[in-house]
């Protein structure tokens, strides 16, 4: 009898074994392979029926939260987006059927109260069941997007307001969109034929183009070429002053570069950023400042990198960095090179092939010519194969506002734990230092002279200091297209930097320098007059 309970006992030891095995195998070695089982749906039951905290914009407008289903549901939450398509590309939504997306993503744990610090911020939370959802507070204010929304209307493009100091996205909207409670029902059907109509809209409305696209910079890169110039320390305010020329011929060689409609511009760096003059920023770029100082100052300003932007998918910026072997200098192409070929005889040198060794000596002279220099000068210009985002574009304007200094972009201002108290508040943090603050303020009163007498007139406010640049980039269609462009920033007289923005309309019929004084311009000014008008009741009277 002894020896049958004996076997009866370790049979069942084994048993147990096996199954203590098993039961670890199936939580720890095979958990993470049973979560992602597409046939394994309680999970995402789960994930997507549980509560999650509110979204928020600045001014208190509820973006996104969790309603209760019906009591027979096997989901018990669902999200809902008051505000439908005017948040959409930055808040995402969360859809049981597509995943999440946009904020519903990147802070996910955050909305889920899934922190340990959200669950736990006390020791009597050990022993307690509490609300641990967070709220997001956002940086974005819904009347200055309304007022972007308005004023782009239904033509396509995208606006960036953010604030220079802090790097606080104030407006950042893109048309067409979509609403994303056709995303987020609990009708599966219904779900996925919203995903693939708009997957399939031949206009992208999914596509955050304001930071997920880029698109020719046009003359509103010119920015940073004049940044470059100064920063080497051969263009200043006043020299050189560029003769004034309808088209500009690169070295060593390449197709002229024109100036809009063949006119005929020239002058110090002050009135060719007024008229926009693309033969002088051409050869600036070109015969001033060379490939490396370009390359560098474009990178200083955040082109070929990741953007550090809390919302998912924003895409890098990019400025050309291949301009072949070097040739020669400058010196030689504009001086030695033509004086050689006259057979100059000053000086017989073997050397230099019997040409003078008393040849005028040019400022610019050691500047390297490269086998694409003529590429380089139309990099200058915006063209060729420069690239930006309009939230790049905006962070250009915002550094040259903010003496140089390039502040990380963001939308999220804090996140609130379920009674309201702040745990966590998002502090600003510089990313690069883009230029000198000497730099800065000569393209900065540059800047306002644009949108004083220049082509950016059209975005001025009174009562505000108002800087801006136009830009068109030309689509290279059949009748002519072009993307208009302006960026710029406004501020109270003798205050700190408070708004930098960048608008494009896209595919604009006609390719004139005035398009974006006269397409972009107006929406930027209606968006600035959005962002101060609290200020403008009581400081601008």
């Amino acid at each position: 009898m002894n020896r049958r309970i004996r076997q009866l006992g370790i049979g069942m030891l084994v048993l147990y074994v096996l199954l203590f095995g098993q039961l670890n195998r199936v939580q720890f070695v095979k958990a993470q392979e049973l979560r992602e089982d597409p046939l394994n749906v309680r999970p995402l039951l789960r994930e997507f029926g549980r509560a999650r905290g509110q979204i928020l914009s600045a001014d208190g407008v509820l973006l996104a939260h969790s309603v209760a289903t019906t009591p027979d549901s096997d989901i018990d939450f669902v999200r809902q987006y008051p505000t439908a398509e005017r948040f959409a590309h930055i808040v995402g939504f969360q859809s049981f059927n597509q995943g999440a997306f946009g904020l519903e993503r990147s802070f996910n744990d955050e909305l889920a109260g899934e922190r340990f610090e959200q669950q736990f911020q006390s020791p009597a939370d050990l022993f307690r069941d509490r609300d641990s959802t967070g709220t997001l507070v956002l940086t974005l204010r819904d009347d200055v997007q309304q007022a972007a929304a308005a004023a782009l209307g239904t033509r396509r493009g995208s606006v960036v307001a953010l604030k220079p100091s802090t790097g606080e996205i104030v407006a950042m909207w893109t048309y067409p969109s979509f609403d994303p409670n056709q995303l987020s029902g609990l009708n599966g059907t219904l779900v996925n034929d919203a995903y693939e109509a708009l997957r399939n809209d031949p206009d992208e409305p999914l596509l955050a183009k304001s930071f997920r696209e880029v698109f020719f910079p046009g003359s509103t890169f010119k920015l940073v070429t004049a940044a470059a110039g100064v920063q080497s320390g051969l263009v200043s305010p006043s020299t050189p002053v560029f003769t004034e020329s309808e088209e500009y011929h690169p070295l060593p060689s390449g197709t002229p570069i024109k100036n809009f409609a063949d006119s005929t511009c020239g002058g110090d760096l002050r009135e060719v950023l007024r008229v926009s003059c693309n033969t002088a920023f051409a050869e600036m770029g070109a015969e001033w400042i060379g490939p490396e100082i370009m390359v560098t100052t474009a990178e200083n300003f955040g082109f070929n990198d990741e953007l550090p932007f809390d919302v998912p998918g924003a895409v890098p910026s990019r400025f050309p960095t291949d301009y072949g072997e070097f040739l020669a200098d400058v010196q030689y192409y504009r001086v030695t090179a033509p004086a050689r070929a006259r057979g100059s005889t000053n000086d017989t040198s073997e050397s230099d092939g019997g040409v003078a060794a008393n040849l005028p000596t040019l400022p610019n002279g050691a500047t390297p010519i490269h086998e694409s220099s003529a590429i380089l000068a139309q990099t200058a210009i915006g063209q060729n194969d420069v690239a930006a985002t309009p939230l790049q574009m905006a962070m250009i304007a915002a550094a040259i506002d903010n003496e140089g200094v390039l502040m990380a972009p963001h939308v999220v201002a804090e996140i609130r734990a379920a009674d309201g108290t702040a745990y966590s508040t998002v502090q600003p943090d510089v990313w690069r230092l883009a230029t000198s603050p000497g730099v800065a303020e000569i393209l900065r009163e540059a800047m306002v002279n644009v949108a004083t007498s220049g082509t950016a007139r059209n975005m001025a406010v009174p009562g505000l200091v108002v800087g801006g640049k136009t830009g068109t980039a030309q689509l290279g269609t059949d009748p002519p297209n072009s993307h208009a462009w302006i960026v710029g920033f406004a501020g109270l007289p003798n205050n700190p930097p408070e708004l930098a923005i960048a608008v494009i309309v896209e595919a604009q019929p006609g390719a004139d320098e005035q398009t974006g004084g006269r397409v972009a311009a107006p929406i930027a000014k209606a968006v600035i007059e959005a962002a101060f008008r609290v200020e403008s009741e009581t400081q601008l009277e």
